[in-house]
């Protein structure tokens, strides 16, 4: 590691403070790693991350999983899209699929990076799988990402005979800021009509940029994903401060007034993670429009606690519960 590189990993564990919500933690959940705050993303942080990332070996794949590389057309006036098809070792004709995109905030995170999940998606329910390698911010503000995977959604609906799955069976499903993504596709999806998917599944989505503006988190977000994390997040992604007024249309899907017709959705969060509010007020919100809306909330859990702990029985709970409902999302059960 280079001078500048231990500098900024220097600077960003000095940064930690002890939790004031440790003992808020589920108890399969606590541990040395989180008896202090995370340390918020910074620039730099992010930027390390990256380097890191791309030097890294890609993850080994289940036996059976196969995976392919391919470059489809982007948006209008844009580069063409990374995107990676997994399939399983026996496949049904007419298969179901899910485009899987990853979190990272809007700024840091691959498709790359999740192979391991996406292949398993693959492995463990028999379904074609697309991870979109989206562009990210700042150099990509929004909508760049998005309709980066709005290009994946349509190419998996245009090519879903060479694909050999259905174009009525695909879910969306996303974590994090790839949950926000998700959420936000579904609406634009909605609203474009090319193209119905068919469920949406949502991590702890990052669906909200006037989270941001509140002073109080109630004790939530001290692990994994800070409010000022969030800040450069949300910053980066709309390309400016979030204000109150007003973002533009499908960048906060929580700012959407009429949620009617949307995919049926799960949508699955801890109550110590900072998006705790935000994604149980858009499930509420969801049910009330008569989107079927299946939520789950895991008492003292953190932000992506299930890929820190993820042989806690908490952490399986969770992921059963998620898979259950995609499944069931895409007819297979």
């Amino acid at each position: 590691m280079g001078g500048g590189a231990a500098l900024v990993l220097g600077a960003w564990f000095l940064s930690t403070r002890r939790a004031a919500s440790y003992a808020q933690l589920h108890p399969e959940l606590r541990s040395p790693f989180v008896r202090f705050r995370s340390p918020p993303f910074t620039r730099g942080v992010v930027a390390l991350m990256q380097a890191v990332q791309a030097r890294a070996k890609a993850p080994a794949l289940p036996d059976g999983v196969t995976v392919e590389e391919r470059r489809i057309p982007g948006p209008p006036g844009a580069p063409d899209v990374t995107v990676f098809v997994y399939r399983p070792p026996t496949l049904a004709a007419g298969a179901a699929a899910i485009l899987n995109i990853h979190g990272g905030g809007y700024v840091t995170g691959s498709a790359a990076a999740y192979h391991p999940q996406s292949a398993g998606y693959a492995r463990d329910i028999g379904v074609v799988v697309v991870g979109v390698e989206y562009r990210l911010a700042p150099a990509a503000p929004f909508p760049g990402p998005l309709e980066d995977c709005y290009a994946a959604l349509t190419w998996m609906a245009r090519e879903a005979e060479a694909l050999g799955i259905d174009p009525a069976r695909i879910a969306l499903v996303g974590d994090s800021a790839g949950g926000g993504l998700a959420a936000a596709l579904a609406q634009l999806a909605h609203d474009r009509g090319e193209v119905t998917p068919a469920f949406q599944l949502l991590y702890y989505p990052m669906l909200d940029d006037r989270t941001v503006l509140q002073a109080d988190h109630a004790g939530r977000g001290e692990f994994i994903w800070r409010p000022a994390s969030n800040v450069l997040g949300w910053t980066s992604y709309l390309g400016r401060p979030p204000r109150l007024d007003s973002a533009p249309a499908y960048a906060a899907p929580a700012r959407r007034a009429d949620l009617t017709g949307l995919p049926p959705a799960w949508i699955g969060v801890g109550t110590l993670d900072l998006f705790h509010a935000e994604d149980r007020a858009y499930a509420q919100r969801l049910t009330d429009a008569g989107v079927p809306c299946e939520y789950v909330e895991v008492p003292g859990a953190y932000h992506a606690f299930e890929r820190f702990v993820p042989d806690s029985s908490v952490a399986r709970m969770f992921t059963a519960s998620a898979l259950k409902a995609l499944r069931r999302g895409l007819r297979l059960s």
